[in-house]
């Protein structure tokens, strides 16, 4: 069954791919759909063994590399971390299937569109699965490749190429750290096994072990789309809506979150990195919640969500609170593929329409939809008794509870960013479905509700969405739970989650909670009640200039642009020309050649075939061997030279 987990979409990605002229569009439909289903399904029994009933399980299929030291097998391994990350990988990835059945039936490429979704999501299994961390980089390969091609699935689109090649180029910074920090970890512990790594992390050096995790720190900041390597993700929403649904809900870009996760035992002896990693997570969430808040692209606006709620994940893992990080990692992924979906379905309607300001006053047009989109919002906001209250706020909470001034960071950080939520939330509501239409005449008269097929997945994520955070909030986070194991390990030095219980003033638990509703509150009442008013504010200097910061998103393309990559073009572009093409040539091979060529050459000219030249060329010699004899220091060695010459064995002829 375990193996069935991993084989079954890869088995359908292949069918789908390789022989999806046999079995057509239909065929695979149902194949790649009905695999995922079962895949979901088997994923929920394998909870239920090994998070519920305590019985982890690992798997050694062969052995890959067996080089003098170094020993990695084909080897999976299933625990609660490991299951608890397939409930939400699977679950999204099957509805994703389904709904794309109907959102791309009028492509011509279906076939290779469900290869590519199916793949991805084998890929994403073997990272998760992996029980060491070569077979964990081979899955973290698979889905930056497999991202790269369902990004750029419209080739003909120069955009989709773009952004494919800069979420691959983006990514391979990740890479390169995760590559460093494997040789690292080789080089410190002697294996890349987790069981081996984690067993004698607390015998090491604590700077080999800060180096080592702020390589692992680079690698995730590149996929989970962290402040400065996070320029790939708004762009990656040139890829079809199920895509977005798929990379940037529960799969992709959580997978950075998972490394941090996965390697907490590493982790919690750098006392050093865990700051950086607070930091770098909280600075993400901030960022992006206020570029987000004046985006006008429906897609964007939730990419930017999604890199602010990693960015939570993010320091939740730096304030050792893995278990919080992963619980709103799970329960991000369902109402954040709830946000694509439903996005999708609006841009489905509107032909194609991506646009807020040409939108308007759908919700009597579409009200499914609108209630969906409704139910998503609110639980991204954390309103209270959504699956998103009861990680979020949480995540806060432990940040206070740590009476230090990185948590104090965080918490302010935090809740001025769920403030920000809050309003970017309401604010595409408002611009999308409650005020006037600002669209094409054409574009309302088309408008229709998401079709059956789109809506069932739609209804499931929306259940998910209210209730899975409350239903497994203290299986997850609750005081005294032995749900993890030993799959997280929290030094005892670092457990803050009673402070955050019971230790915590009430006024900071529930400010989060009154900045989200005041900064919902505040976006209704500017873009519903006093649209004239949010318009003049742009009228002045300070506005202008502020709308154009944050909308151009703190300028992070155009600071890469002009300050790096055109150095580094031209750099590039000087290094071909000057070096390879010029120094290296002249003396590497081309340039021998041509020093014989030219040298026999000119002597060649020497041959004139006129006496009084060759008489001169004797003299010439002789003036030579005469000023050697004089001005070498023994003339013996020149008498010994010529003697030698002399008597060089020469053919006689008859």
């Amino acid at each position: 069954m375990y193996l069935a987990i991993l084989t079954l979409p890869l088995l359908s990605a292949a069918v789908a791919g390789f022989l999806g002229r046999k079995v057509g569009t239909t065929g695979s439909h149902l194949i790649t759909c009905s695999s995922l289903v079962l895949t979901a399904l088997l994923a929920f029994v394998a909870f239920y063994e090994v998070g519920l009933c305590q019985s982890p399980v690992s798997i050694k299929l062969m052995s890959w590399i067996d080089s003098e030291f170094m020993l990695v097998s084909w080897g999976f391994n299933y625990d609660s971390l490991t299951v608890s990350m397939l409930l939400p990988v699977l679950i999204v990835s099957a509805l994703v299937h389904i709904y794309s059945t109907s959102y791309m039936g009028e492509d011509p490429h279906n076939q290779r569109f469900f290869s590519y979704l199916s793949m991805f999501t084998f890929f994403m299994l073997m990272l998760v699965t992996g029980d060491n961390y070569l077979v964990m980089f081979i899955g973290w390969e698979g889905v930056g490749i497999s991202s790269y091609l369902l990004i750029n699935f419209w080739f003909t689109r120069l955009q989709a190429n773009k952004a494919a090649i800069k979420a691959l180029v983006m990514n391979r910074v990740g890479d390169w750290g995760f590559s460093i920090g494997l040789w690292a970890i080789f080089w410190t512990f002697g294996n890349l096994d987790f069981t081996t790594v984690f067993s004698l992390a607390p015998f090491m050096n604590e700077e080999l072990i800060t180096v080592i995790s702020i390589c692992l720190l680079i690698a995730a900041m590149g996929k989970s789309a962290q402040i400065g390597l996070h320029t790939w993700l708004p762009d990656a929403m040139e890829g079809p809506t199920p895509v977005s649904a798929l990379i940037h809900a529960a799969t992709m870009v959580t997978a950075g979150v998972y490394l941090l996760l996965r390697s907490s035992p590493i982790l919690e002896y750098g006392s050093t990195i865990l700051i950086i990693i607070t930091w770098v997570g909280a600075l993400t969430a901030f960022f992006a919640a206020t570029t987000g808040l004046l985006q006008n692209d429906l897609k964007r606006v939730i990419a930017y969500s999604t890199c602010s709620q990693l960015g939570y994940m993010v320091f939740a893992c730096g304030l050792s609170n893995y278990s919080i990080g992963i619980f709103h990692l799970v329960n991000h992924a369902f109402f954040k593929a709830l946000l694509f979906l439903s996005a999708g379905a609006v841009i489905h309607a509107l032909n194609d329409e991506q646009d807020m300001r040409k939108m308007g006053g759908l919700v009597n047009l579409l009200p499914f939809t609108y209630t969906m989109i409704l139910i998503g919002s609110l639980s991204l906001m954390a309103l209270p008794f959504l699956t998103g209250f009861y990680s979020k706020d949480l995540i806060l909470e432990v940040a206070f509870g740590q009476y230090l001034f990185t948590g104090n960071v965080a918490y302010w950080l935090g809740t001025i960013s769920a403030v920000f939520t809050a309003f970017y939330s309401l604010r595409l509501l408002a611009l999308t479905f409650l005020t006037y239409p600002n669209g094409p005449r054409i574009n309302y008269l088309g408008t229709h509700e998401a079709p059956f097929i789109m809506a069932v997945p739609l209804v499931l994520l929306a259940i998910m969405s209210i209730f899975f955070g409350y239903v497994t909030k203290d299986l997850f986070i609750g005081v005294g739970t032995n749900f993890w194991g030993n799959s997280l390990f929290v030094h005892p030095n670092h457990v803050s989650l009673i402070e955050a219980e019971f230790a915590i003033p009430t006024f900071y638990k529930l400010l989060p909670l009154m900045g989200s509703l005041f900064g919902g509150g505040l976006a209704l009442v500017l873009y519903h009640v006093f649209p004239l008013f949010t318009i003049s504010l742009t009228e002045n200097t300070l506005g202008r200039t502020l709308y154009r910061f944050l909308n151009q998103k703190y300028w992070f393309d155009n600071i890469y642009n002009n300050l790096i990559l055109s150095k580094l073009l031209n750099f590039g572009y000087t290094t071909n020309k000057t070096l390879d093409r010029g120094v290296i040539e002249l003396v590497g091979p081309y340039g021998l050649v041509n020093v014989f060529k030219n040298a026999s050459t000119k002597i060649t000219t020497l041959d004139t075939g006129f006496i009084p030249s060759y008489a001169m060329y004797i003299f010439s010699g002789l003036i030579v061997f005469i000023t050697l004899i004089f001005y070498v220091g023994d003339p013996r060695l020149f008498l010994l030279l010529l003697w030698a010459v002399l008597l060089l064995p020469s053919k006689k002829t008859a």
